[in-house]
């Protein structure tokens, strides 16, 4: 494999890291209102994205999108409307009208607009720490999955639908969780379980990177929209959070996720 095969992705690596970092920062000088209206900005570019690569085209995707603007909206506004009431209709018009397996659209529609819920939800309740948590563990496992695994080499971890991806960067990235989590605790801004939890996680955003290949190349595209010139889609580079913050949001269901304190 030549250099230019080997690292040709890393610009586009780099601007997913940029992309989440400036999220981060976002989110810490912003919450609230401000910050509501950015995660749902994106949440619904990345259901529009969804719905032109499983829809049928024309008015469809944007449908689609705007139901799920006024889904998070209507979910975190005053009076606030129940997720689990609001959510479904979305993923129902993917259900009913996709063109491409309706049942993992419709539960991949459920999945972005349950990371955008929790997102706001873990700022507004854990706060600024426990999501830059998120974020580095998302951006730590890919970087160090990326270099380990173009270096490295191996086994394939998924090549049918992920041939770049192999086991050393996959078990890297686990471990640059882990280390991630060890660095949070030693800082004191996280327990010892964080150090266990910050690989599952990470794996979490890994399948979530997996699932978004899968459905394009059922779409036949090779990004989720053209949005960020040269660099693909929203999803693109969210799709690797989204999984990662719907397991979160089981974890601090099943246990107290002892981070930022």
């Amino acid at each position: 494999m030549s250099m230019a095969d080997r690292w040709g992705d890393l610009r586009k690596r780099v601007m997913s890291a940029v992309v989440l970092l400036a999220l981060g920062a976002v989110e810490v000088w912003l919450g609230g209102i401000p910050f509501l209206l950015l995660v749902t900005l994106i949440t619904t570019l990345m259901i529009w994205e969804l719905g032109n690569m499983t829809l049928p085209p024309g008015l469809w995707p944007a449908v689609a999108a705007g139901l799920a603007a006024l889904a998070l909206l209507a979910d975190e506004g005053w009076p606030s409307i129940p997720a689990w009431t609001v959510f479904p209709v979305v993923a129902l018009v993917f259900l009913l009208r996709a063109r491409i397996h309706p049942a993992i659209s419709a539960l991949m529609a459920l999945a972005i607009l349950t990371s955008g819920h929790g997102l706001f939800v873990l700022r507004d309740e854990e706060g600024t720490a426990a999501v830059i948590w998120l974020l580095g563990v998302v951006i730590v496992s890919d970087v160090a999955g990326y270099f380990v695994g173009r270096t490295v080499g191996g086994p394939k971890f998924w090549p049918a639908i992920s041939p770049k991806k192999t086991w050393s960067g996959t078990i890297a990235g686990w471990v640059g969780a882990a280390l991630l989590g060890l660095g949070f605790k030693l800082a004191g801004q996280g327990g010892w379980a964080l150090v266990i939890l910050s690989p599952f996680v990470a794996f979490a955003g890994q399948m979530g990177d997996i699932a978004e290949s899968w459905i394009k190349r059922r779409a036949g595209v090779k990004d989720s929209s053209k949005l960020i010139p040269g660099h693909g889609g929203v999803m693109d580079r969210f799709d690797a959070l989204t999984g990662a913050m719907v397991v979160t949001m089981v974890l601090a269901w099943a246990f107290d996720i002892p981070v930022g304190r």
